[in-house]
């Protein structure tokens, strides 16, 4: 039984990442920054939950009491797009504030937590970070930056780490529906207009992602590292 822990595990595709390792048998850990959700979600799939700001460095520290003593699997989930919740004024201190929100829920919460559990991994470990097709100059600003800066890191990472027999490795998603990210704002058309651009002529599902998540936690993928996995039915090649 492996020691996974999947951070923003509360919903969407971090919940469908946790629920398809507890269904392997593993011992799972979701972490988020809403309590009810975490444990609505926790008991749903036999799952344990930690409350914490994933971005902060004082939270993460203090969190580390409730999280493993030692860990097989990091799931880097926690993130989204932050400007769909901000105010968009073109002032300095606006733009400034929606850069540092989109780098610290993407890529800090990432390096953070990362760098907080990376001593408890055990030998052969998994950090499989969840990245995005933005990264790839699709658009999306400060999001599709701060994707494209956890590509960077994570081949850093895979370095560092890969004397120890731990793999680093990313998960890029393009379109999946079926989760709160888009904040209940994209329309018919915003899909429509995404999927045309695929190959497969379909959305992504979170079970999609999860997928790949347990093949990159896999034996199977034990010699791929500092790699990032596009799945996103052929809409970004990456080639």
């Amino acid at each position: 039984m492996r020691e996974v822990v999947v951070t923003g595990g509360g919903t969407g595709i971090g919940y469908a990442i946790a629920g398809a390792f507890t269904s392997l048998g593993d011992h799972v850990t979701i972490t988020g920054r809403r309590d009810h959700v975490l444990k609505e979600a926790a008991e749903r799939i036999g799952a344990a939950y930690a409350s914490f700001n994933a971005a902060s460095p004082v939270a993460v520290k203090e969190a580390l009491a409730d999280l493993p003593p030692n860990v097989d699997v990091l799931v880097n989930n926690a993130g989204g797009n932050t400007n769909l919740d901000r105010r968009q004024s073109g002032e300095l201190m606006d733009v400034a504030e929606a850069w540092w929100a989109n780098l610290n829920a993407n890529l800090m919460s990432a390096v953070l937590v990362t760098t907080a559990l990376a001593p408890r991994m055990n030998k052969g470990g998994r950090v499989i970070s969840i990245g995005s097709i933005a990264a790839r100059g699709t658009g999306s600003g400060s999001y599709g930056a701060a994707k494209a800066a956890m590509e960077s890191w994570t081949a850093d990472l895979a370095a560092e780490l890969g004397p120890k027999g731990i793999t680093a490795n990313i998960v890029s998603p393009g379109l999946v529906v079926d989760t709160e990210f888009f904040r209940g704002r994209l329309t018919d058309d915003g899909i429509r207009a995404r999927v045309e651009n695929t190959r497969n002529g379909r959305p992504g599902t979170p079970a999609d992602v999860a997928d790949t998540v347990l093949y990159l936690a896999s034996a199977g993928a034990r010699h791929v590292t500092g790699q990032v996995l596009h799945v996103n039915g052929g809409a970004y090649l990456g080639r």
